[in-house]
Formats: structure tokens, C-alpha cells, sequence
């Protein structure tokens, strides 16, 4: 018997959805982590300069493009929808008696399994590119533009460790959770524009991202629903990102400009919980409808079958787009032509997109069966190597984010932040070295 198609295996998949599931959230997140690829592949700018190979960042070849920031930037919605996602489980899990060592594992094994073979490919290329005498700027640059997508896995990994605490906060306090840490990260930013206290900002990452997740539990619980509710919200959202934007002291780009010293992302600032606010009001004021769409079983199917691989596409797009440029610069630099943000560079973007979406198909299917399940751990794995592999695999997650996978140790790697994730993922119980430990042990018994 052939096997099924990925469309025919969740066309099967969404005729068993139960109708209490919300499909608009399993919408949102699609559409979320979409955005961001498409931003990704939009942003990016290879052109020749004086003869010679450039990347440059629309954000700073056309300031104007910054406005587009506030359309493109949709990790709120991922960290709201997320809040909704991580409550309705837990709260599940809880009726069923379920641990939360076998919760987290479940959870985790979707976020961490697919990174492994992402960093195992980018360290192998660094080495070989890194033995054919390529320049280390090239192999930081190249590296470090692959893996920018794996700061979100550092920080929303955190998040989904605090869930019992977040959620018990939740129940008992209510919004003023969701208040609290809105306070924290404005504190953090007076220190930061006013008193020059840059270091104490970075805590703006769990303040920030803690309370947009949870946003996700006040639409869970139904605090926060339809037009009545949902339109203020968004208004003032979107009042309060231009305030802080035009008046205040913040950058218009709501993600980093790399020629700008001053960042609304890096750590975050106020204006992404003001975006977070105007995207949760106004994407909620179209629930109803959006629901009654996604009974249509095309909609919804093309839905369950892009979130059965939705880690595998955020994952891979940057570096699909980082091989491509490489190509296109030995073999074929006609195809840059134009310089950026001319009329008819804009105008080849689609066709850029089209491609980059092509390429990239091929790959996700290749490696997403580490985003399914593949190599879980335990049915009760212990909490301290939960623990402390996430912590290990969160920190080496953020530093090859910032820097990539070349480094001045062998083979001109960054040894410490790529065996921080091995590590950590194996001490978790997953990834290759912890299925190999598992096929040993009954053998040493």
C-alpha cells in the first residue's frame, strides 16, 4: 500500500478534531510564524558593491521600510497563542493527573528535537567552510543569520517552564499578572534610557514576553472576548506603540536595525507589549469569523498540516535562504542586478519568496520527523534533567544566536554554546546521544 501524502495524512488528521478545539489558535500560530519567514526573506538585500559580494538589511537601505515592521512582527501573536496552547494543556493534564515532568517532556520534545540536526548541519559546514581557508567574518555572518531564529526557542522555553507557576498566578490573580509584568519592563526601560542601565534590561526578555503569554490565559478563560472587549484593547494598543514611538524615545522599527545602537527587541521594550496589546485586540475582534472560516475542511487542513511542521519551517527558512544567496553569488550574479529598493528589485521579491519557499519545502520535509515525537524521553522522565538540559540548551541556544557556530576553538567552532545544547538536549532525554544511551543500557544489564 503507497504511502500517504503529507496532505492526505492531515486531511485524516483534521476530520478528527474534536469541535471544543479552537481552530483560530492553531491559525494564529501559522499565520504568526509565516509572517516572520516572509519577513526574514523580505529583509534580506544581496547585491554587488564595487565588484563585490554584499548583504545588506532593507531596514537600512530604505528607512521607509521600518513602517512595514509593525505588520511583520508577529512573535506576540506566537507568545499569545502560546499562552492559550500551554494553559489548555496543563489544565488537561492536570484533570488527568498527569506529572509535570511528563507535561514539560511532551512540550519540550517538539522545541528542542528539531534544533539538533539544524546545529549538527551548521557545524559541519563551518568546519569544512572553515578547512577551505573561508574567512571567519564570512562563516560568522553566514551562521549567525541562520540561527538568529533560535533566541525565540531560548526565551519561549523559559516561558513554558514557568506554566504551573504562570497559570496558578493566573487563576488566583487575574490580570494584575499581566499588569505586573508591564510595570517590571518599565521600570527596566527607564534604567535603560534614563540612568544608562543597559545590563538590567536584558530581564526585559521574561518580563516582556512573560506577560504578552499571558494574554493567551485571559482569552482562555474568556476575560477577554469579542468586539466589546477586544476593539479597546487594540485601539489602545496601537495609540500607545505611536506615543512611544513618535514622542518617546523609541525606535520606529519594531525589530533591530543594525545600523541603530538602540533596539525595541534587543532586549525588548515597551513598544512589542504595546504592538502585543493592538494585535490581541484586533485579532480577536475577528475570532468569530475566523472560526466559521476554518470549518471549511481545506482551511483547516491546510492548517493542521503546516502546524505539523511549523518548528521545521521556522527553523530552516534562514538557512535556505543563506545557501541560496551563497549560490547566487558564485553562479548566477545577474539575478542581482538590481540594487535595493529600487522599483524593480521590489518587484522580483515575489519571485525571490516563490523560490525560497520551494527550496525550502524539500528541506522541512527531510528533517520534520524530529519535530514528531521522534526520541521523547521517558513516560516519566526525572524533572532535574528536564531541568537543568533546558537551562544548559537554553543558554548555548542564546549565544549561537548572537554569534553564530564559528568560533576560534577546533575546526573553528564555538565548542561551549554547541555542546551546552547537545548536552542539554541529551540530559533531557532527547536527540541522538540520548537514544543511543537508551539502546546501551538494557544491554549492560
Amino acid at each position: 500500500m503507497a504511502a500517504k501524502s503529507p496532505w492526505a495524512l492531515a486531511a485524516d488528521m483534521a476530520a478528527k478534531t474534536p469541535e471544543s478545539r479552537n481552530r483560530y489558535v492553531d491559525f494564529l500560530r501559522m499565520l504568526s510564524i509565516l509572517s516572520v519567514v516572509i519577513g526574514h526573506w523580505m529583509m534580506a538585500a544581496p547585491y554587488f558593491e564595487n565588484s563585490q559580494p554584499a548583504i545588506g538589511h532593507m531596514l537600512d537601505l530604505a528607512p521607509w521600510s521600518r513602517w512595514l515592521t509593525w505588520l511583520m512582527q508577529v512573535m506576540p501573536v506566537f507568545f499569545f497563542v502560546g499562552g492559550f496552547s500551554n494553559g489548555t494543556s496543563w489544565d488537561a493534564a492536570q484533570r488527568k493527573g498527569k506529572s509535570y515532568a511528563s507535561w514539560l517532556s511532551v512540550r519540550l520534545q517538539r522545541l528542542l528535537g528539531p534544533v539538533i540536526p539544524l546545529l549538527i548541519v551548521w557545524a559541519a559546514m563551518a568546519a569544512v567552510a572553515h578547512a577551505e581557508g573561508l574567512s571567519p567574518q564570512m562563516i560568522h555572518v553566514a551562521s549567525r543569520t541562520a540561527l538568529v531564529p533560535v533566541w525565540f526557542l531560548a526565551v519561549y522555553i523559559l516561558v513554558v517552564l514557568l506554566v504551573p507557576l504562570s497559570r496558578a498566578a493566573w487563576k488566583r490573580w487575574g490580570m494584575t499578572t499581566i499588569v505586573l509584568p508591564v510595570i517590571c519592563a518599565a521600570i527596566l526601560d527607564y534604567g535603560f534610557f534614563a540612568l544608562d542601565q543597559h545590563g538590567i534590561a536584558w530581564c526585559n526578555y521574561l518580563f516582556v514576553w512573560l506577560a504578552v503569554h499571558q494574554l493567551g490565559y485571559a482569552w482562555l478563560d474568556g476575560r477577554i472576548h469579542g468586539l466589546r472587549h477586544a476593539l479597546p484593547i487594540g485601539f489602545f494598543g496601537l495609540g500607545a506603540l505611536v506615543a512611544l514611538t513618535q514622542l518617546g524615545p523609541y525606535p520606529l522599527s519594531l525589530v533591530g536595525v543594525p545600523s541603530q545602537a538602540v533596539s525595541n527587541t534587543l532586549p525588548p521594550k515597551l513598544p512589542l507589549l504595546a504592538l502585543a496589546a493592538a494585535q490581541f485586540g484586533f485579532l480577536l475582534s475577528l475570532e468569530k469569523p475566523a472560526r466559521r472560516f476554518l470549518e471549511n475542511h481545506r482551511a483547516w487542513t491546510l492548517t493542521v498540516l503546516v502546524n505539523g511542521m511549523i518548528m521545521s519551517i521556522f527553523l530552516w527558512h534562514s538557512t535556505v535562504m543563506v545557501l541560496l544567496i551563497g549560490l547566487v553569488f558564485l553562479f548566477l550574479p545577474a539575478a542581482l542586478a538590481f540594487h535595493p529598493g529600487m522599483p524593480a528589485w521590489w518587484a522580483m521579491r515575489p519571485l525571490w519568496i516563490l523560490v525560497y519557499s520551494l527550496l525550502t519545502a524539500p528541506v522541512v520535509l527531510l528533517f520534520v520527523t524530529y519535530e514528531r515525537g521522534t526520541g521523547a524521553a521517558t513516560a516519566e522522565p526525572a524533572l532535574w534533567r528536564l531541568l537543568l538540559g533546558c537551562f544548559s540548551a537554553c543558554g548555548g541556544l542564546a549565544f549561537l544566536a548572537y554569534g553564530g557556530v564559528g568560533g576560534a576553538g577546533w575546526l573553528g567552532l564555538a565548542w561551549g554554546p554547541l555542546l551546552a545544547v547537545f548536552c542539554g538536549v541529551g540530559v533531557a532525554g532527547f536527540g541522538p546521544v540520548a537514544r543511543l544511551a537508551r539502546k546501551i543500557r538494557p544491554k549492560r544489564r
